[in-house]
């Protein structure tokens, strides 16, 4: 048997037991958050709960590819209904962002041939941030690609727990806050953006499309924990300062609610201009997840 088909019959496994490991939603109802406090930015009212339920999405929804597409320049959407994965190409090589969940390898595979380029030419493998949900796929990734993966290094020792099938969570290099990742004339600028994790990555770069640069910004969840200690708001209250002060035009996000992909994509298939282009949108989460933070920290205040 050759390796390309072991490896096939590897992944094809890992698909078929999707449904034998933990769903996100699963996991999060191990300790749901709570129905309050309620904010309202620009005329929509939102609680943790009903964050976390417009991220996560159904089971099904985590499972089930959206379709892909260029969504500008060199910048392609391999991930889920609500799951974010991003393909970077470039003339040396690809760059994944987020594996997402080992299951969902698969379906970001499928989706990445489907535009017509090979999985295999991933040479580098970024993420978000250490939660399974956006990161349990890297040891799969780099078993079928060879990539590099590379990682915030506050984010190293809660990566190294996500051990699924008991493989170790490889770590190729350690970023740090500031750096940058090239790849075939591709430049990623890693911000730290802590706070949801500690090793939080809020990822940056250009591209060009029409003749245009455009600041493309790959966001991080900036969703708070129900308590917040003094360390994690100091977090925040820094990464929602730095993600304001980031130059953008296209605004993307770990999860596809963030940047609104399905009413994006719906208005990409009729054409006309670029929706993705939308520097109006791009603190869009941002004034979401900080007006949640704040009226956290009042109702933790109020119980004191």
């Amino acid at each position: 048997m050759t390796k390309t088909s072991k490896l096939n019959r590897y992944i094809g496994a890992i698909a078929a037991c999707g449904v034998c490991a933990g769903t996100g939603w699963a996991q999060a109802k191990n300790s749901p958050p709570p129905d309050h406090p309620a904010v309202t930015v620009k005329g929509q009212t939102l609680t943790p709960r009903s964050i976390l339920s417009r991220n996560m999405g159904t089971p099904q929804d985590q499972e089930t590819a959206f379709p892909p597409h260029k969504i500008i320049g060199n910048i392609y959407y391999v991930g889920t209904r609500t799951l974010s994965s991003f393909l970077i190409v470039t003339p040396q090589g690809n760059i994944l962002i987020d594996s997402s969940y080992e299951r969902n390898v698969p379906v970001i595979k499928k989706s990445v041939e489907q535009l017509g380029f090979k999985f295999a030419d991933i040479k580098i493998l970024l993420g978000n941030h250490a939660h399974g949900d956006h990161q349990e796929g890297d040891a799969l990734v780099k078993r079928l690609t060879g990539a590099q993966v590379m990682v915030m290094a506050e984010d190293v020792p809660a990566l190294k727990a996500i051990k699924p099938g008991g493989q170790e969570h490889p770590i190729d290099k350690i970023l740090h806050d500031g750096e940058t990742v090239t790849l075939g004339g591709a430049t990623l600028v890693a911000h730290l953006t802590g706070g949801h994790t500690p090793g939080s990555t809020t990822w940056t770069m250009q591209t060009r499309e029409s003749g245009k640069t455009y600041n493309v910004v790959f966001g991080c969840s900036l969703r708070p924990p129900a308590t917040l200690t003094p360390a994690v708001a100091g977090e925040f209250d820094r990464s929602f300062k730095l993600v304001r002060s980031l130059p953008c035009d296209v605004p993307l996000g770990d999860h596809p609610a963030e940047y609104r992909l399905k009413a994006k994509y719906a208005k990409l298939q009729k054409g006309g201009p670029n929706p993705f282009i939308d520097p109006a949108g791009c603190l869009d989460e941002a004034d979401i997840q900080e007006a949640m933070f704040h009226a956290l920290q009042a109702e933790q205040q109020k119980k004191k």
